[in-house]
This record gives structure tokens, C-alpha cells and sequence, in this order.
């Protein structure tokens, strides 16, 4: 009698990473897929932004800034406003978040005290789906910059936050916060 042999394929059970690594992946390439189109779609150009910004320079006003909020309305600093954080970067917008994050909504208002954040460099997915939602659920208002030449001129360091102090809407001085005890201190004055 001939011997059958059966051809079933071996059955593979995959690790749990591996398994969720797999599942995010396959997540991430539908993503792409969805939104791909689009993207193709989308003018060549890209959305109109707002002019480039000059450097603020002690003695002169502060330049004008016409940018949006984190819930995509109209902001600009008030001429009342005294101090504008500045946040160039991820660790310094972390830094201003670390120290405004358990003070009251009117805490900057009360200081005429504006938060800035140049967004720009950040990819737009991670601007959309991490970054905007966070900043959304901050009891305040935070200006947004999400065009590179907007605020390129600004004056910023590495890993801090940049303070404008002004008095009638003219830069009195620009210093850098590298510390919570530090951005604390300016926000006290």
C-alpha cells in the first residue's frame, strides 16, 4: 500500500512583542496607505505662511507675530505682555511645560506672560497626532509656529528657553532659562 504524505504547513505561534510589533506595523503602512492619497493630492505649494519674523532687538519693539494657537485660533502677544517664553525646541518646551503644568489657568496671564513654541522642525504627523493634542489640553494658551522662516531669526540656545522681557511692547533684554529653578525665577519677577 503507498504512503500518503501530507503536505499541511507548520503552524507558527509568534512571541507577544512580536505579535503587537507586528500588528503596529501593519497599523502603520495602512496609515501611510490612507493617507498617501491625500498627500498626492495636496497643492504643490505649500499652506500660505506667515511672514518671517526679524529678531527681536533690545531697544526696539518686539516684532509682530500673527500666528495661530493650539486650537488653531488667531494668537499674537498682547501689548500689556511683560515676558515671552520662548521654546526653540523639544527639551526646552518640555522645560516650560514641567514648570506650568500644576499652576492654574490665569497663572501666565497674571504675569503678562506669553508661552511661545516653534513647532517647525517637528515632522507634521508628530505635530497632528502628539504634540497639538498635548498642547490642548494645557489650561492656557500657547502660540504656535509651525513655519521654519517664521521665527527663524529668534534668538535661541540649545536645550533652553528663551525670555523676552518688555516693557510697552519694546525688548528691554533677552536671557535664557537652562532650568526649572531658573524659568521659575523669571516668572516670579
Amino acid at each position: 500500500m503507498p504512503t500518503t504524505t501530507s503536505t499541511t504547513m507548520p503552524t507558527t505561534t509568534l512571541h507577544p512583542h512580536l505579535h503587537r510589533l507586528a500588528t503596529a506595523l501593519l497599523t502603520l503602512a495602512a496609515l501611510a496607505a490612507f493617507t498617501a492619497p491625500a498627500a498626492a493630492q495636496a497643492p504643490s505649494t505649500p499652506p500660505p505662511a506667515a511672514a518671517a519674523s526679524a529678531a527681536p532687538t533690545v531697544g526696539q519693539p518686539l516684532p509682530a507675530l500673527a500666528l495661530k494657537d493650539q486650537h488653531d485660533q488667531p494668537w499674537s502677544p498682547k501689548a500689556d505682555t511683560r515676558l515671552v517664553l520662548f521654546a526653540s525646541g523639544r527639551k526646552a518646551s518640555n522645560l516650560v511645560q514641567a514648570v506650568l503644568d500644576k499652576e492654574p489657568k490665569y497663572f501666565l496671564a497674571q504675569r503678562h506672560t506669553v508661552y511661545l513654541a516653534d513647532m517647525s522642525k517637528m515632522p507634521g504627523f508628530a505635530t497632528r497626532m502628539f504634540a497639538l493634542p498635548s498642547l490642548r489640553e494645557m489650561p492656557f494658551t500657547v502660540g504656535v509656529s509651525l513655519q521654519e522662516a517664521t521665527l527663524a531669526a529668534w534668538p535661541r540656545q540649545p536645550d533652553s528657553v528663551t525670555l523676552i522681557g518688555l516693557a510697552d511692547g519694546v525688548v528691554q533684554g533677552v536671557t535664557y532659562a537652562t532650568s526649572e529653578a531658573d524659568l521659575r525665577a523669571a516668572l516670579a519677577r
